[in-house]
């Protein structure tokens, strides 16, 4: 199985500081989630 780099890859930008977090006791930072595997789910009301 082949290996694949991801040098020189953008990182992901930090959350603004006007998202609303949903079940968590205070916002997130992407330094907060680092090594760890996140699911982001999108709402979008039609």
């Amino acid at each position: 199985m082949a290996t694949r780099s991801f040098a020189g890859t953008v990182n992901a930008p930090d959350f603004p500081d006007s998202v609303e977090w949903i079940n968590t006791d205070r916002p997130l930072s992407m330094a907060d989630l680092r090594g760890k595997v996140v699911i982001l789910d999108f709402w979008t009301y039609c």
